[in-house]
């Protein structure tokens, strides 16, 4: 008696218990195989509605921290050695969440679904909150009023203003990503599960 490969398959997923097996190849199609019960069904993941990043990289980060070094690199920052640590962080972070928005609206975190883009996230922008806080104080600190061209005081008085509203819209970015990664604020059909045994 020749069995086929679809009764080869069921027989190894009935004999095994391996309903990931099962449900696989109900959903293939193959015959033989019924829909799976309701308790072998997958349960959503609180806050999980689409495997990707959510809440998506912080836009108002990506146009303050490009105000802010573009109003430092426009003034004679090389003069001042704390104005190297304020665009470096400015500069660095700008490129890393345009790579992320760039991510984000490509979709390319549907691709690489292993990463835990929500940890990732928050990761990145509490980091980022911390670093702008060191370049806010750092900018601030050495704003000088008695400056010998009055427009690099302007820019760098701005700059300062801008890194304290990019440090702000990162942490809140952080509290967000914090609230996607804990699954908190999920919608009901996300997060309710009915246990039907």
């Amino acid at each position: 008696m020749s069995l086929t490969l679809s009764q080869h398959l069921q027989r190894l997923a009935l004999g095994m218990g391996a309903s990931w097996l099962r449900k696989d190849l109900w959903r293939r199609g193959c015959p033989g195989f019924t829909r799976p019960a309701l308790q072998d069904m997958p349960v959503p993941v609180p806050g999980a509605a689409v495997l990707g990043m959510s809440p998506p990289p912080s836009s108002e980060g990506l146009v303050l921290g490009l105000l802010v070094w573009a109003l430092i690199a426009d003034t004679t920052y090389h003069l001042h050695a704390a104005y190297g640590w304020v665009m470096f962080v400015s500069i660095f972070f700008w490129i890393v969440t345009v790579l992320f928005f760039v991510t984000y609206l490509l979709q390319l975190q549907l691709k690489f679904y292993v990463i835990p883009w929500s940890l990732v996230l928050m990761i990145f922008n509490a980091v980022a909150t911390v670093l702008y806080i060191t370049a806010f104080v750092t900018c601030a600190a050495a704003v000088q009023p008695t400056s010998w061209r009055q427009w690099d005081y302007n820019r760098r008085a701005a700059a300062s203003f801008f890194a304290c509203l990019a440090m702000i819209a990162y942490g809140a970015s952080t509290f967000f990503s914090f609230r996607a990664w804990k699954g908190l604020g999920s919608n009901a059909a996300t997060s309710q599960v009915t246990d039907h045994a």
